[in-house]
């Protein structure tokens, strides 16, 4: 049904369409849906078959470690091996070895007729990939290996290639670490006997020297400074000692003064005198917290609060106040029996204050006697440390007071000692070195060993078929989806009843359908048919076709 006016429907907004709107649309334009899905279906199995296959082959080598330990004999090759892999890979992956590669196996037949050796070293080298060195897990224990693999369009081709280049890194890293350790030797050797030489030179100069100067020489030099080291040292003891002495003094001095404290507050004060015949025990547990408090005190000027005798003397601290709470408990109770009860007090000797006062006082003396003691030592290391420096001094004047000619004698001395270090040093690096590189003549270093040979790939890793022809016929129905769209939103004419109602805003009382030939309708059906059919079988020959020639060129 055309609408009565085109101008004015065009100027009216279309209405909100719905599910069946869409379907109708579908139904009216599934041609243009159907066709460009069938032929992107078509060009992408074209496209998928006729890509030609890509076949990794991989190959896995170990590194085998040293079979002698390195703590015996030292490898002359100290590069990790992840960088000599890397280096191995740059000597073989080069254009020679890999242009070698390409006429031995005739790679690439196709591309050596119009692009140049340099793109096919290229391209090769970009198909060829080296991993890093990893642990990785075969026969249920973890090994040291790396893998190789190489991608091409035939598999068989793919696979000796692979093979190729493992048997290549193999040898070369053999040749690498044999050349490595036999220039190593060589080197060290040469080292070696110019350190000989050189050796020899300085000792024909020292002997030279002795002779020229026979009745000259130094002798004494030696002695000297043997006496003079002895005194330095010497020094040096005394000044330990009295550093020593000085701290063992003031220990001692500091552990003076507390005992007199200790001892005076063991005196009893005259307005305490009926106090302590009454109650003794308080009396000596005052006495206990001070004296142990002044220890405390002293600790603490000498050691950090978490030293084990500073908390020790803590929790003795503690522990008398405690004892002294309960003590003053009991004495106020007494007190108040005495105030119920009154008695004349009468001051009497305590015993028990003569004894604690000449255990002090006997302390008192041994620790002074320990402060002269020390006063002595320490005059003593005085006097001795006065005759050392003037020791040394007399050392000093002898030592620079030497003639002319020991000061050549002792750089010729130390020349020769130097160079015999030197030469000793390299000789036995020369020994070793000869060692590692018998090692490696026996192939008992580290080396490869092929962990798993170079596959045979069964089935292609590129292209993957169904992705590319599920996306080709995604992208198809897509595109037909986007030309019945477009075909819709150009098309202004009514479709159905619903357009008739929302664009006319008149009441339908009736339809009659659209009324055609039945031959022309038969026609045209036929037609479509035959078109459809046509396109279809076509379809399916070059599909059947491409699949067919895929299949048949596979090797």
């Amino acid at each position: 049904m055309q609408p009565t006016n085109t101008e004015s429907y065009g100027s009216t907004s279309r209405r909100p369409l719905d599910i069946e709107d869409y379907i109708d649309i579908v139904r009216r334009h599934k041609a243009w849906i159907l066709g460009p899905a069938f032929c992107s279906l078509v060009l992408a199995v074209v496209v998928a078959f006729l890509w030609p296959d890509t076949f990794v082959s991989q190959a896995i080598i170990r590194v085998v470690p040293p079979q002698v330990p390195d703590a015996y004999v030292h490898a002359n090759v100290n590069m990790e091996m992840s960088q000599r892999i890397t280096s191995m890979a740059q000597t073989i992956l080069s254009r020679g070895v890999l242009t070698n590669i390409i006429n031995n196996f005739n790679l690439y037949p196709r591309d050596r007729q119009r692009k140049p050796t340099e793109d096919l070293v290229e391209e090769m080298k970009s198909n060829v990939h080296i991993s890093n060195v990893t642990n990785v897990t075969a026969a249920n224990r973890g090994v040291t290996a790396f893998s190789i693999t190489f991608s091409y369009d035939n598999r068989i081709l793919a696979q000796k290639v692979t093979a190729d280049l493992v048997s290549r890194f193999m040898s070369e890293n053999t040749r690498d670490r044999a050349t490595t350790s036999v220039l190593t030797t060589q080197f060290l050797k040469d080292q070696s006997e110019g350190a000989k030489k050189e050796l020899e030179t300085i000792e024909d100069r020292l002997a030279k020297f002795r002779t020229a100067n026979n009745g000259r020489l130094p002798d004494q030099m030696q002695n000297n400074q043997i006496l003079l080291n002895a005194a330095e040292a010497r020094i040096s003891n005394i000044n330990a000692n009295i550093s020593r002495l000085s701290q063992d003094k003031m220990l001692l001095e500091t552990e003076l003064r507390t005992t007199k404290a200790g001892l005076e507050s063991l005196k009893p004060r005259p307005d305490q005198v009926a106090v302590q015949a009454k109650n003794e025990k308080l009396a000596q547990n005052e006495a206990n917290i001070y004296q142990a408090e002044q220890i405390l005190l002293n600790l603490k000027e000498h050691y950090k609060d978490t030293y084990p005798d500073v908390r020790r003397m803590e929790t003795q601290v503690a522990t008398l106040k405690k004892i002294r709470v309960q003590l003053q408990k009991e004495d106020q109770e007494a007190k108040k029996t005495e105030a119920a009860n009154p008695v004349k007090e009468v001051p009497r000797y305590d015993p028990e204050y003569a004894r604690n006062s000449q255990a002090v006082n006997a302390i008192i003396e041994r620790l002074e006697a320990q402060i002269k003691l020390a006063d002595i030592q320490s005059e003593n290391y005085v006097r001795e440390m006065h005759d050392a420096e003037q020791n040394v001094k007399t050392m000093r004047a002898r030592i620079e007071s030497e003639p002319v000619g020991e000061q050549q004698y002792a750089e010729v001395v130390r020349d020769r000692e130097v160079a015999r270090v030197n030469y000793e040093t390299l000789n036995k690096n020369r020994s070793q070195s000869a060692i590692a590189e018998e090692l490696e003549k026996r192939q008992q270093g580290e080396t490869l060993e092929v962990l798993d040979p170079a596959s045979l790939p069964q089935s292609p890793t590129e292209p993957k078929r169904p992705t590319w022809i599920a996306i080709g016929t995604g992208v198809g129905l897509i595109l037909g989806l986007c030309f019945a769209g477009a075909r819709e939103a150009k098309d202004a004419s009514l479709k159905n009843l619903k357009d008739v109602r929302a664009y006319t805003q008149l009441t339908i009382l009736g339809s009659v359908p659209l009324l055609e030939n039945d031959l022309v309708v038969r026609r045209r059906k036929r037609l479509a048919w035959l078109a459809w059919s046509t396109a279809c079988l076509v379809g399916i020959v070059i599909m059947t076709g491409s699949i067919f020639y895929y299949y048949t060129t596979r090797v």
